[in-house]
Protein backbone atom coordinates (compact mmCIF):
# COMPACT_ATOMS: atom_id res chain seq x y z
CA UNK A 1 0.00 0.00 0.00
CA UNK A 2 1.79 3.25 -1.25
CA UNK A 3 -0.24 6.80 -1.26
CA UNK A 4 1.93 6.99 -4.64
CA UNK A 5 -0.07 3.84 -6.09
CA UNK A 6 -3.21 4.00 -8.30
CA UNK A 7 -3.99 0.71 -6.23
CA UNK A 8 -6.34 0.45 -3.55
CA UNK A 9 -6.19 -3.02 -0.66
CA UNK A 10 -9.47 -3.03 0.29
CA UNK A 11 -11.53 -2.76 -3.10
CA UNK A 12 -11.45 -3.22 -6.99
CA UNK A 13 -10.08 -0.43 -9.33
CA UNK A 14 -10.86 -0.47 -12.68
CA UNK A 15 -8.27 0.08 -15.18
CA UNK A 16 -8.61 0.15 -19.48
CA UNK A 17 -6.62 -2.22 -21.70
CA UNK A 18 -4.39 -0.15 -24.08
CA UNK A 19 -3.06 -3.02 -26.55
CA UNK A 20 -2.81 -6.85 -26.02
CA UNK A 21 -0.09 -8.63 -27.76
CA UNK A 22 0.05 -12.38 -28.99
CA UNK A 23 3.24 -12.99 -28.41
CA UNK A 24 3.16 -17.08 -28.27
CA UNK A 25 0.39 -19.68 -29.57
CA UNK A 26 -0.91 -19.05 -25.51
CA UNK A 27 0.55 -16.19 -24.46
CA UNK A 28 -0.61 -12.97 -24.74
CA UNK A 29 0.67 -9.47 -23.30
CA UNK A 30 -2.00 -7.02 -21.50
CA UNK A 31 -0.81 -3.56 -21.23
CA UNK A 32 -3.15 -1.36 -18.62
CA UNK A 33 -3.47 1.93 -18.57
CA UNK A 34 -3.05 4.50 -15.64
CA UNK A 35 -3.82 7.72 -15.20
CA UNK A 36 -1.29 10.46 -16.27
CA UNK A 37 2.01 9.41 -14.62
CA UNK A 38 0.81 7.51 -12.02
CA UNK A 39 2.48 4.27 -10.73
CA UNK A 40 1.61 0.98 -9.46
CA UNK A 41 4.68 1.32 -6.89
CA UNK A 42 5.22 -2.59 -6.57
CA UNK A 43 8.14 -3.53 -4.43
CA UNK A 44 10.06 -6.72 -5.23
CA UNK A 45 7.30 -9.93 -4.30
CA UNK A 46 4.40 -7.92 -5.21
CA UNK A 47 1.88 -9.04 -6.96
CA UNK A 48 -1.89 -7.43 -8.35
CA UNK A 49 -5.24 -9.45 -8.51
CA UNK A 50 -7.17 -9.44 -11.64
CA UNK A 51 -10.69 -10.01 -11.56
CA UNK A 52 -12.94 -10.29 -14.93
CA UNK A 53 -15.99 -12.29 -16.25
CA UNK A 54 -15.23 -15.41 -18.41
CA UNK A 55 -17.78 -17.38 -20.20
CA UNK A 56 -20.08 -15.80 -17.74
CA UNK A 57 -18.49 -16.68 -14.58
CA UNK A 58 -16.09 -14.07 -12.30
CA UNK A 59 -12.30 -15.31 -12.29
CA UNK A 60 -9.88 -13.52 -10.11
CA UNK A 61 -6.13 -14.78 -10.35
CA UNK A 62 -2.96 -12.94 -9.32
CA UNK A 63 -0.31 -11.74 -11.23
CA UNK A 64 2.82 -10.31 -11.03
CA UNK A 65 3.47 -6.87 -13.33
CA UNK A 66 6.62 -7.82 -16.04
CA UNK A 67 6.54 -3.85 -16.24
CA UNK A 68 9.35 -2.30 -13.67
CA UNK A 69 7.28 -1.34 -10.50
CA UNK A 70 7.77 2.34 -11.08
CA UNK A 71 6.52 2.50 -14.43
CA UNK A 72 4.40 5.53 -15.49
CA UNK A 73 1.36 5.35 -17.61
CA UNK A 74 0.58 1.74 -17.36
CA UNK A 75 1.70 -1.74 -15.96
CA UNK A 76 1.56 -4.97 -18.17
CA UNK A 77 1.06 -8.31 -17.67
CA UNK A 78 1.69 -11.80 -19.05
CA UNK A 79 -1.37 -14.03 -19.16
CA UNK A 80 -2.19 -17.40 -20.43
CA UNK A 81 1.34 -19.23 -19.96
CA UNK A 82 2.25 -22.79 -21.64
CA UNK A 83 5.77 -23.08 -20.66
CA UNK A 84 8.49 -20.76 -19.39
CA UNK A 85 12.06 -20.50 -19.84
CA UNK A 86 13.82 -18.23 -17.51
CA UNK A 87 17.43 -17.30 -18.26
CA UNK A 88 19.00 -15.09 -15.55
CA UNK A 89 23.04 -13.85 -14.95
CA UNK A 90 23.70 -12.52 -11.46
CA UNK A 91 21.51 -10.21 -10.02
CA UNK A 92 19.28 -11.05 -13.03
CA UNK A 93 18.12 -13.46 -10.61
CA UNK A 94 16.00 -10.59 -8.91
CA UNK A 95 13.05 -10.28 -11.88
CA UNK A 96 12.36 -13.90 -11.33
CA UNK A 97 11.93 -15.03 -8.67
CA UNK A 98 8.17 -12.98 -8.17
CA UNK A 99 7.06 -14.95 -11.08
CA UNK A 100 8.20 -18.39 -10.26
CA UNK A 101 6.36 -17.72 -6.82
CA UNK A 102 3.07 -16.62 -8.06
CA UNK A 103 3.21 -19.51 -10.28
CA UNK A 104 4.35 -21.79 -7.60
CA UNK A 105 1.67 -19.88 -4.96
CA UNK A 106 -1.01 -21.03 -7.25
CA UNK A 107 -2.32 -23.91 -6.97
CA UNK A 108 -4.36 -23.78 -10.33
CA UNK A 109 -1.20 -22.47 -12.20
CA UNK A 110 -0.24 -25.82 -14.50
CA UNK A 111 3.04 -23.06 -16.09
CA UNK A 112 6.21 -25.38 -16.17
CA UNK A 113 8.87 -23.35 -15.41
CA UNK A 114 12.68 -23.81 -15.92
CA UNK A 115 15.09 -21.25 -14.54
CA UNK A 116 18.64 -21.29 -15.64
CA UNK A 117 20.69 -19.20 -13.14
CA UNK A 118 24.27 -18.55 -14.54
CA UNK A 119 27.08 -17.44 -11.80
CA UNK A 120 30.90 -17.60 -11.15
CA UNK A 121 30.68 -19.98 -8.27
CA UNK A 122 28.67 -22.29 -6.11
CA UNK A 123 29.34 -19.50 -3.53
CA UNK A 124 28.40 -17.08 -5.77
CA UNK A 125 24.61 -18.51 -5.93
CA UNK A 126 22.33 -15.97 -4.12
CA UNK A 127 19.03 -17.45 -2.20
CA UNK A 128 19.87 -20.84 -2.53
CA UNK A 129 17.22 -22.04 -0.01
CA UNK A 130 14.42 -20.53 -1.73
CA UNK A 131 15.60 -21.64 -4.69
CA UNK A 132 16.16 -25.11 -3.17
CA UNK A 133 12.66 -24.92 -2.54
CA UNK A 134 10.92 -24.25 -5.09
CA UNK A 135 12.93 -27.08 -7.09
CA UNK A 136 10.54 -29.23 -5.15
CA UNK A 137 7.56 -28.15 -7.24
CA UNK A 138 6.23 -30.69 -9.74
CA UNK A 139 6.94 -27.67 -12.53
CA UNK A 140 9.74 -26.48 -11.57
CA UNK A 141 13.13 -27.41 -13.15
CA UNK A 142 16.43 -25.14 -11.77
CA UNK A 143 19.83 -25.42 -13.51
CA UNK A 144 23.20 -23.71 -12.64
CA UNK A 145 25.56 -22.22 -14.74
CA UNK A 146 28.90 -22.04 -13.00
CA UNK A 147 31.31 -20.34 -15.35
CA UNK A 148 34.51 -20.13 -12.82
CA UNK A 149 34.19 -24.16 -11.26
CA UNK A 150 35.80 -26.77 -13.05
CA UNK A 151 34.37 -29.33 -11.25
CA UNK A 152 31.17 -30.44 -9.35
CA UNK A 153 33.31 -32.81 -7.11
CA UNK A 154 33.10 -30.47 -3.99
CA UNK A 155 29.60 -28.88 -4.58
CA UNK A 156 26.76 -30.54 -2.21
CA UNK A 157 25.12 -33.93 -3.93
CA UNK A 158 22.13 -31.97 -4.25
CA UNK A 159 23.32 -29.74 -6.81
CA UNK A 160 25.63 -32.05 -8.84
CA UNK A 161 22.55 -33.62 -11.43
CA UNK A 162 21.54 -30.02 -12.14
CA UNK A 163 24.76 -27.92 -12.28
CA UNK A 164 26.93 -27.51 -15.27
CA UNK A 165 30.44 -26.19 -15.37
CA UNK A 166 31.77 -23.18 -17.90
CA UNK A 167 29.76 -20.98 -19.71
CA UNK A 168 26.15 -21.37 -21.07
CA UNK A 169 26.98 -22.26 -24.69
CA UNK A 170 25.06 -22.27 -27.86
CA UNK A 171 25.11 -26.35 -27.70
CA UNK A 172 24.07 -26.58 -23.86
CA UNK A 173 20.98 -23.77 -24.46
CA UNK A 174 19.80 -26.01 -27.46
CA UNK A 175 20.09 -29.11 -24.73
CA UNK A 176 17.85 -27.36 -22.75
CA UNK A 177 15.05 -26.25 -25.00
CA UNK A 178 15.16 -29.71 -26.48
CA UNK A 179 14.38 -30.72 -22.62
CA UNK A 180 11.30 -28.29 -22.71
CA UNK A 181 8.00 -30.04 -22.89
CA UNK A 182 6.84 -27.25 -25.56
CA UNK A 183 8.92 -24.33 -27.59
CA UNK A 184 9.27 -22.03 -24.46
CA UNK A 185 8.42 -18.17 -23.70
CA UNK A 186 11.81 -17.00 -23.02
CA UNK A 187 11.95 -14.62 -20.30
CA UNK A 188 15.64 -13.01 -20.19
CA UNK A 189 18.03 -10.98 -17.66
CA UNK A 190 21.27 -10.30 -17.23
CA UNK A 191 24.50 -7.58 -18.32
CA UNK A 192 24.00 -6.32 -21.78
CA UNK A 193 27.03 -8.69 -23.23
CA UNK A 194 24.79 -11.69 -21.60
CA UNK A 195 21.80 -10.39 -23.47
CA UNK A 196 23.65 -10.37 -26.47
CA UNK A 197 25.14 -13.82 -26.44
CA UNK A 198 21.80 -15.21 -25.29
CA UNK A 199 19.83 -13.95 -27.81
CA UNK A 200 22.04 -15.13 -30.34
CA UNK A 201 21.73 -18.79 -29.19
CA UNK A 202 18.09 -18.79 -28.31
CA UNK A 203 17.06 -17.69 -31.98
CA UNK A 204 20.03 -20.46 -33.58
CA UNK A 205 17.58 -22.83 -30.98
CA UNK A 206 15.05 -21.75 -33.43
CA UNK A 207 13.24 -19.16 -30.49
CA UNK A 208 12.19 -16.55 -32.21
CA UNK A 209 12.47 -12.60 -31.28
CA UNK A 210 8.52 -12.42 -30.26
CA UNK A 211 8.83 -15.19 -28.05
CA UNK A 212 11.92 -13.62 -25.75
CA UNK A 213 10.92 -10.74 -22.95
CA UNK A 214 14.35 -9.08 -22.24
CA UNK A 215 14.23 -7.14 -18.76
Amino acid sequence: QSSNSELNPDTFTAFSISSVEQLTEDTYQYRFELPGKSSLRLSLGQHIVLRGVVNGLEVQRAYTPISLGNAEGYFEVLMKYGEILMLASGTGLAPMLPILQSITDDEEDETFVTLVGCFRTFDKIYLKPLLQDLARYWNVRIFYILSQETSLEKLPWSYRGNTYTGRLSEDLMKTIINSCRRKPFVLLCGSSAFNEDISRYLKAAGIEENSCFVF
